[in-house]
C-alpha cells in the first residue's frame, strides 16, 4: 500500500497551542475530528492539558467542577499507597485497574487551514466540559456533516464512566449541547453522514466487563439523539494486527462499492494501525471485506515516540477524487496526515 506522509508532518504538536489554563501545559493535540467549513479545513483537536508540578512527590489531578464552572486540583501524594502512578495518563486505585482520576484534562479546540497542511489554532476552547458526565474532560471528537449542520460528539469521561455526548453547529462559532447519546461504557462513535432507508446509523464501541471484547457495533436511530437495534459489527481476530482492541476512526466514506470504513487496531502489545472495513451500501451491518494487514502502520518518528508510543489513530478522510486525505493522531500527542489511494484501499481488502 503507497502511504505518502506530508513532509510537514506532524502537522500541529502541543508546542503549538497556548495553553488554555493558568498553571498547565499541553502535553497532547490530538486525535482531531475533520470538517470542511467555508473553504477551510477544520480540525476540532483533542487538546489535553496537565497541572504543572514543582514538587516531583505531588501529582496533581485536574477535575472540573459543574458547580463552579472551574477546573479544580486535587494534590495527590506519590507514596500514597492507595494509587498506582505507573500509567502517566491516570492514577489507578490500587490492584483494581479502575482509574480514580485523569493526571489531564481535555477539550476541543479548533484549528484552520486553507491548503490542509499548514493551521493556525483558534484562541480558547471551543468545546469545554459543561456537566456532571465531563469532569474528568472531553476526548477524541469526530465531526459528521449532514446538510448544513455539523455533528460533533466525544467521549465524556467522569467518574460515572466513559460515554459518548454531542453538540451540533452550523458555523463553528456557537454550538447546541444535545447530551449523551450512548452511555458508558462506550466510545469510537462514528455516525454516517446520510439516512440510509430513512434511518440514521453510527458505529460505536462498548466495553464489555463480565464477558466480550471492546470490538465494533452498530446502531440506527430517527432522530440522532436515541440509538437502538444494536448489533455487532466485527470482532477481534486472534493472532493478526487487530487482536486486542478495535474501533471507528474516520467517518464512513461512501463509495460505489459501499461504505468505507477506516478504523483503528491496537494488537495485544498496544500498537496501534490503521486498516478499513467495506459495509453494504443499503445494509451498513453486512460486511463485505476487511484488511488481512493494516494500511498504516507506525513507522515515522512523531508516530512511534510520544506520550503513548507507537500509535496511529484515524480521526477523519477528505476525499478528493481518488485520493485519501486521512488526518490521524500520532503517539497521542500530535496530528498528522497521510495520502492514500482509494482505489488501491478498495483493492486491498478480502
Amino acid at each position: 500500500m503507497r502511504v505518502y506522509r506530508y513532509e510537514e508532518n506532524p502537522l500541529i504538536t502541543p508546542s503549538d497551542i497556548k495553553p488554555y489554563h493558568d498553571g498547565f501545559e499541553v502535553i497532547g493535540a490530538f486525535n482531531a475530528g475533520v470538517a470542511e467549513y467555508n473553504g477551510e479545513i477544520i480540525l476540532a483537536l483533542r487538546v489535553a492539558e496537565r497541572p504543572i508540578s514543582d514538587d516531583p512527590n505531588i501529582v496533581k489531578a485536574p477535575v472540573y467542577s459543574p458547580e463552579t464552572n472551574k477546573v479544580e486540583i486535587i494534590d495527590i501524594d506519590r507514596n500514597d499507597s492507595r494509587y498506582d502512578f505507573s500509567d502517566p495518563r491516570v492514577i489507578e486505585i490500587s490492584g483494581t485497574g479502575q482509574f480514580a482520576y485523569l493526571t489531564s484534562i481535555s477539550y476541543v479546540r479548533l484549528a484552520r487551514s486553507k491548503d490542509g497542511r499548514n493551521f493556525t489554532i483558534d484562541d480558547g476552547a471551543f468545546v469545554y466540559p459543561s456537566n456532571e458526565h465531563e469532569t474528568f474532560g472531553i476526548e477524541d471528537p469526530r465531526i459528521t456533516q449532514i446538510g448544513d449542520t455539523y455533528y460533533i460528539y466525544f467521549s465524556a469521561v467522569s467518574p460515572v464512566g466513559v460515554g459518548e455526548s454531542m453538540v451540533s453547529t452550523k458555523d463553528f462559532n456557537t454550538y447546541e449541547h444535545h447530551g449523551m447519546i450512548f452511555s458508558p461504557e462506550n466510545k469510537d462513535v462514528l455516525i454516517f453522514p446520510e439516512k440510509i432507508n430513512g434511518k440514521y446509523y453510527a458505529l460505536h464501541r462498548p466495553v464489555p466487563k463480565a464477558t466480550g471484547s471492546p470490538e465494533m457495533w452498530i446502531a440506527e436511530s430517527d432522530n440522532l439523539l436515541y440509538w437502538g437495534n444494536h448489533r455487532h459489527l466485527i470482532g477481534l481476530r486472534e493472532g493478526m494486527w487487530d487482536d486486542g482492541r478495535i474501533g471507528g476512526g474516520a467517518v464512513p466514506i461512501k463509495t460505489e462499492k459501499g461504505w468505507l470504513e477506516l478504523y483503528h487496531g491496537a494488537s495485544k502489545d498496544n500498537r496501534y494501525c490503521m486498516g478499513a472495513v467495506l459495509l453494504d451500501l443499503d445494509d451498513p451491518s453486512k460486511v463485505i471485506a476487511r484488511s488481512e494487514t493494516p494500511l498504516v502502520v507506525p513507522e515515522a518518528d512523531y508516530e512511534v515516540e510520544g506520550f503513548f508510543s507507537k500509535v496511529v489513530f484515524s480521526c477523519g478522510a477528505i476525499v478528493e477524487g481518488d485520493t485519501i486525505k486521512m488526518y490521524y493522531g500520532v503517539a497521542d500527542t500530535s496530528m498528522a496526515c497521510a495520502e492514500l489511494s482509494l482505489s488501491e484501499v478498495l483493492d486491498s481488502l478480502k
